[in-house]
């Protein structure tokens, strides 16, 4: 059965370990950003199929996020809008660390981003 959503994200490691097998919209860019992608694609009507802020990391102490979204756009999604914006919102609350950490620091928040995205699979992929 052919995955009716995308994942968008700023994580290299979705783009290697899910490219192949599933539509992974990737662009090098902030968290924060990542989110606002995410927000136009549920304003031209996509739903939210996993939380903006799932994990224990909080926004701006990790420069990866990774969010699946429905492949159809239908009708506006008023829960999905009131989420993604709270989400956006959230990220303002918090002190920008992601650029303090070391290099090898980063391939573990890859590796977490992959491993909440990659739980989300099974589900998704049983519609």
């Amino acid at each position: 059965m052919k995955a009716e959503f995308i994942i968008i994200t700023n994580n290299p490691l979705i783009v290697e370990k899910l490219g192949q097998e599933y539509t992974v919209e990737y662009e090098d860019i902030s968290y924060e950003d990542t989110l606002k992608k995410v927000r136009n694609y549920v304003y031209k009507g996509h739903e939210l199929l996993t939380h903006p802020l799932s994990g224990s990391v909080k926004p701006n102490e990790t420069p990866y996020k990774s969010v699946m979204v429905s492949e159809k756009a239908t009708a506006l999604n008023s829960e999905s809008v009131k989420i993604i914006e709270q989400a956006i919102q959230s990220c303002g609350k918090f002190e920008f660390k992601s650029d303090k950490y070391a290099l090898h620091v980063y391939d573990d928040f890859q590796y977490i981003d992959y491993t909440l995205i990659s739980s989300a699979l099974p589900s998704a992929t049983a519609w």
